[in-house]
């Protein structure tokens, strides 16, 4: 069995009257990159600040690397890189001085490390770090985040707001330097197609709680859009896990889980239908916004067939 680096377990938030994260479990294992996907506001950032000690859950556990943020924050600290995209740094001082006055607070930074990466992402030394260009900000970031040989690496939409050839070099430098060594990564993005490439397994986030878990290919295989008419959605429409719907030209098209047991379902009813493959941003849609309030009486002229709320 995969050693679990990161435990979160039945883990509640609440800030006054709002409920941030509501029974929240997952584990990341040893080397696994875990893409932690979600809307603004679904409680990714929270579950970070948790998991670096800076908040502290209602109930639940959290354990990284055996230990536990809320208690230890030090110590989690010591083992666990991170870089957010509004991360904040000197901007007075040069690269060169940053990274020397960071460099102290680890006992297990590299120095040859930090001039490798100095070199590898093309830093200049010399340069104010309010003067460098947002990619250079977030190469800089990376650097600090690293040098220091962590564990494990949480990274919360560090590349947001860089352009998609620089969020591409982002994320190449994140497979060289991060799963070539072993790393285990919690990388939290609501862009799922800049997590896509390095992603082991996808941890889906809504209204506080994980509504899907699983390998990019076991999401690709289980959630499928299913074609029909609106007479055989009548019979069989209850038996689906729908997590979208609607009506085009007259055919109803359904985003469903299960979808190989649903198919195989609807061989057995003889029911006539297509299938169509979605992409990962299409499957993430249909849990974070899809329509699951299904009517299957409308009339064929109808755009939709979401019931009012």
């Amino acid at each position: 069995m995969l050693e679990p680096v990161i435990e979160i377990r039945n883990v509640f938030k609440r800030y006054r009257e709002k409920e941030v994260l509501s029974d929240l479990s997952f584990t990341v294992t040893r080397g696994q990159t875990l893409a932690f996907l979600g809307r603004n506001g679904a409680g990714k950032t929270t579950t970070i600040q948790m998991l670096l000690g800076l908040n502290k859950p209602d109930a639940g556990s959290i354990k990284v690397l055996g230990a536990d943020p809320a208690i230890d924050p030090l110590q989690v600290r010591r083992t666990v890189g991170y870089l957010a995209e509004d991360q904040t740094m000197f901007g007075w001082m040069t690269v060169d001085q940053l990274i020397r006055f960071i460099a102290p607070f680890y006992s297990t930074w590299d120095h040859a490390l930090a001039a490798t990466y100095v070199k590898q992402f093309e830093l200049p030394l010399r340069t104010k770090v309010r003067h460098l260009s947002k990619g250079q900000n977030v190469r800089l970031g990376l650097l600090l985040a690293l040098t220091h040989r962590p564990e494990v690496v949480i990274l919360d939409d560090p590349a947001l707001g860089l352009d998609p050839i620089m969020r591409r070099d982002f994320n190449r430098d994140l497979v060289t330097h991060l799963q070539a060594e072993g790393r285990t990564v919690l990388y939290s993005s609501h862009l799922l197609y800049e997590v896509e490439p390095v992603a082991d397994m996808l941890a889906i986030l809504h209204e506080g709680k994980i509504v899907r878990q699983g390998t990019p290919e076991e999401l690709r295989t289980q959630i499928q859009r299913l074609v029909m008419t609106t007479e055989n959605v009548a019979r069989v429409g209850t038996r689906l896990q729908i997590l979208d719907g609607r009506v085009v030209a007259g055919e109803v098209i359904l985003t469903v889980d299960q979808a190989e047991e649903a198919i195989a379902m609807l061989r057995r009813e003889n029911i006539n239908h297509r299938t169509v493959k979605l992409n990962l941003d299409e499957i993430f849609e249909a849990f974070v916004a899809g329509c699951r309030n299904i009517r299957f009486d409308l009339p064929e002229s109808e755009p939709a067939i979401c019931s009012p709320v």
